[in-house]
């Protein structure tokens, strides 16, 4: 017998009601849903979230009322923030019910982080879920130079997911309690709810002493559910998100840019940071492959026609944090490259180096170690050093010294010219972007900037600010280093 069923028996035995906590181990296996279960087939997920909505919603107290009036106050806000769930909330809800969750905390994102992937609160929380590092390092999001998985909207919400089955069953499936301990914490609840016991008070959320935010966390939640599930009552027009899967992927090999890969797939470079967000920087990680998050109508035409794509693509890199003893020279034999080179791609301007320093470190292709592509020019009759110096961009010196001869050696009409390779490891000055970038809630431009991977200053010039100051919705442009 399972520690919880004796736990009933015991207290059904004796008389007693069931404790307002149970204990449970930190990670819950999903159940799977049985193939005898009728499952109910919903046209829309609000109707999903109505018809499975477990809360009490009959008498709402003060402050719920007040939050919903502020939300009926702006309708034309509540559309924008019930529309930033589009991609997420049918996902969200097929992983509650692998853990039978109430599915009104698919709900939860909308007052976390209005379902912004790339939210960042003032106390480091991030991504839709708001997780915090502590509770991120539990559930194994990773962390990386590349990648930050607070930010994945998927891989977060599973983990997200994970946690509420523990947090609910702990506290024996009382949604509120549910809530709050997302909130404010576990241990702080369960405190409080020992001392009301232990006083003789009522142990029912409303009267444990939690902080402020952590008493206002559930009236916003029953605000936003009430809404939703009496939304013909507030004259309320919920968006249309069909009760089906809305995303598909796709797999390709190597590190894949993501710029590149929003010309490839037809979409805004914007939205496929939104359904990647975890790609914190302008390409996903060094690796063997990529998976990127697409809409679902457009994963097997996608698929279809990776291959092209695959072959176009050769970027390789990898991140390398400087430690005692290194140097440019020692770096750049280890990983079979050249120090200027180093050197150009991560805007060094002399051969000294920060204990720590992240270096981005470009390796070859295996099969194109040798022989680097160039840029050629058939020599043409009043061709010199110095007009084709000032056609390419190049140094007239700098082409004498790739075609191996002296700046005075005469040019033959008719023979090929190697100008040089201005697309080496795909450097900076290859593939300059220039994106639109909305400002979220907890950015800075020091936040911005190391997103980026550029500096603060040179987004002041763009953008034309007096200092640093930026507030939430405002659009600043920013070039990517995009290699």
């Amino acid at each position: 017998m399972n520690r919880f069923l004796l736990i009933l028996v015991l207290l059904l035995a004796s008389g007693c009601e069931l404790p307002s906590i149970i204990q449970a181990d930190q990670y819950i296996e999903p159940i799977p849903l049985e193939a005898s279960e009728d499952i109910l087939v919903y046209e829309n997920v609000w109707d999903r979230i109505k018809d499975a909505s477990s809360s009490e919603q009959a008498n709402l107290d003060e402050k719920t009322l007040g939050y919903i009036n502020t939300y009926l106050s702006n309708p034309a806000q509540l559309d924008k923030l019930l529309e930033k769930g589009r991609y997420f909330i049918f996902f969200v809800l097929e992983e509650l019910d692998k853990y039978r969750l109430p599915a009104e905390l698919a709900l939860l994102p909308y007052i976390e982080s209005n379902y912004d992937p790339f939210s960042i609160s003032a106390s480091g929380a991030m991504g839709i879920w708001q997780f915090m590092p502590a509770t991120a390092r539990i559930y194994n999001l990773e962390d990386t130079w590349w990648y930050e998985q607070r930010h994945d909207p998927l891989v977060s919400s599973k983990a997200a997911v994970r946690y509420l089955a523990y947090l609910h069953n702990r506290f024996n499936r009382e949604i509120t309690y549910t809530l709050a301990a997302y909130n404010g914490g576990p241990t702080r609840l369960e405190k409080q709810i020992k001392l009301n016991k232990r006083a003789g008070k009522p142990t029912n959320y409303e009267n444990l002493k939690l902080p402020k935010q952590t008493k206002e966390y559930v009236p916003k939640f029953k605000a936003i559910l009430e809404l939703v599930v009496n939304a013909d009552k507030y004259g309320i027009n919920l968006p249309n998100f069909p009760n089906k899967k809305v995303l598909g992927s796709i797999e390709l090999d190597g590190q894949v840019e993501i710029l590149a890969f929003s010309e490839f797939a037809g979409l805004k470079p914007e939205f496929v940071y939104k359904l990647n967000a975890g790609y914190t920087k302008w390409a996903s990680p060094p690796g063997n492959k990529t998976i990127f998050n697409i809409p679902v109508e457009l994963e097997e035409i996608l698929n279809l026609k990776k291959d092209q794509f695959i072959q176009t693509n050769q970027i390789n890199w990898v991140t390398h944090k400087v430690s005692q003893g290194d140097s440019l020279w020692k770096i750049a034999e280890e990983f079979e490259t050249e120090v200027n080179v180093l050197k150009k791609v991560n805007y060094l301007a002399s051969n000294v180096l920060s204990l720590n320093q992240e270096l981005l470190i470009p390796l070859s292709n295996d099969q194109n170690q040798t022989f680097i592509p160039y840029q050629a020019h058939i020599i043409s009759e009043g061709d010199t050093l110095w007009n084709l110096g000032i056609q390419y961009k190049i140094s007239p010196a700098e082409i004498a010294k790739n075609n191996g001869f002296r700046m005075n050696s005469p040019l033959t009409i008719g023979k090929e010219l190697n100008i040089g390779n201005k697309n080496i490891y795909r450097t900076i000055n290859s593939k300059k972007r220039t994106i639109l970038y909305s400002v979220k809630q907890g950015d800075s431009l020091y936040r911005i900037a190391d997103i980026f991977n550029i500096e603060i200053s040179d987004i002041r010039s763009i953008n034309e600010l007096s200092n640093n100051e930026i507030k939430p919705g405002q659009v600043l442009k920013i070039i990517i280093k995009a290699f």
